[in-house]
């Protein structure tokens, strides 16, 4: 493990070294982009023990695909760094380079082809995570006439301010439907429920966080790491800690307030809306301290300039409407749930 190159500079690597020379002559694009812990670079030595090693993507024109797949099969060295060249990924043995054509790719990532241009259902369609694979990694060479991997990567590198706007809306409309509800638990009694449900508004804060700094949230197992590397956000992690490890709801309450406070006064800078006060409040009469989600996705809404936008219920894109992997992870599944709830 002391040995442990990250997995994009071992795919560089693999690249210059191994499959450009196979496919030299070929026009072509070769990047590490799509699923995998090391196109965020969230890959460490633990990572190698499955669906790791080194990896291409190579995109040609369709009509050249199985052409060049076969070139590349039959000149791949059994190892690279010591490391097999074909091997278990997904379930499926197979070798580290993948050959394929740019468009059916894309479309198979995502459920759509964003050389065609980007509608509203692709942008509330595609999760998050997928987002991130697509726009993240590297791209070792764009060398497809035509098709350029790095304009689509530009194309989807954040949404448009109306979408960005509404989504961030719907991320504080989810906070502000729980605000209240850890501090009701606890004062009935159910420390356990006002845990769970503070842990809850936490992961919400979290994913609110990144939408604020331009940042697509990652799934569950990397959210935590893809919060630690925005700027400036030791004081907001310090504070969801402490309302998670906490034992009684006063010291849950802190951390929250505080949390909720740090991320209103983001938006406020970064000027998607109206200014909002960030102070903290009761929740009515009971004593409970909350921030208000819902004068913060107000005034978001209120700034929307598209008429369409404008108009869809305030209940989000792909990631708010739901959380099963199995959707998710299947494009047409996804798109037929987000067309369906938003009217699209």
């Amino acid at each position: 493990m002391s040995d442990f190159v990250p997995g994009i500079e071992l795919s560089r690597a693999f690249y210059g070294e191994v499959v450009a020379p196979l496919v030299s002559g070929v026009q072509h694009s070769a990047a590490l982009i799509g699923p995998g812990s090391e196109v965020l670079a969230f890959d460490t030595p633990r990572s190698t023990d499955h669906d790791w090693g080194p990896r291409v993507l190579v995109f040609v024109a369709a009509e050249r695909v199985a052409e060049v797949e076969a070139a590349v099969t039959d000149g791949l060295p059994d190892r690279f760094r010591g490391l097999p060249t074909v091997f278990a990924y997904h379930e499926r043995v197979r070798p580290g380079v993948t050959v394929t054509d740019l468009g059916s790719w894309l479309v198979g990532e995502l459920g759509f082809d964003p050389r065609a241009g980007v509608s509203l259902l692709d942008w509330l369609a595609a999760p998050w995570q997928r987002l991130a694979e697509v726009t993240q990694g590297e791209v070792f060479h764009d060398g497809l006439p035509g098709e350029s991997l790095g304009e689509v990567r530009a194309a989807l590198q954040w949404y448009p301010r109306d979408v960005w706007r509404y989504v961030l809306a719907c991320q504080w409309r989810r906070l502000a439907q729980e605000e209240p509800f850890p501090g009701r638990c606890a004062e009935v009694g159910d420390e356990l429920g006002s845990a769970v449900l503070a842990a809850r508004l936490a992961r919400e804060v979290m994913r609110l966080a990144l939408l604020l700094r331009r940042r697509y949230p990652p799934y569950g197992k990397w959210l935590g790491s893809a919060l630690t590397r925005l700027p400036g956000a030791a004081e907001l992690e310090e504070a969801l800690r402490r309302a998670v490890v906490a034992r009684s709801w006063p010291e849950r309450e802190t951390g929250l307030v505080t949390a909720y406070g740090r991320l209103a006064a983001v938006q406020n800078r970064v000027g998607l809306a109206g200014w909002v006060d960030e102070g903290v409040r009761g929740f009515h009469d009971r004593p409970f301290r909350v921030i208000g989600g819902d004068r913060f996705a107000e005034a978001l809404m209120a700034a929307v300039d598209d008429p369409v936008v404008r108009e869809l219920p305030l209940v989000g894109c792909a990631d708010q409407l739901a959380d099963s992997t199995d959707l998710l992870m299947v494009p047409a599944r996804v798109r037929a749930m987000t067309s369906a709830v938003l009217g699209l």
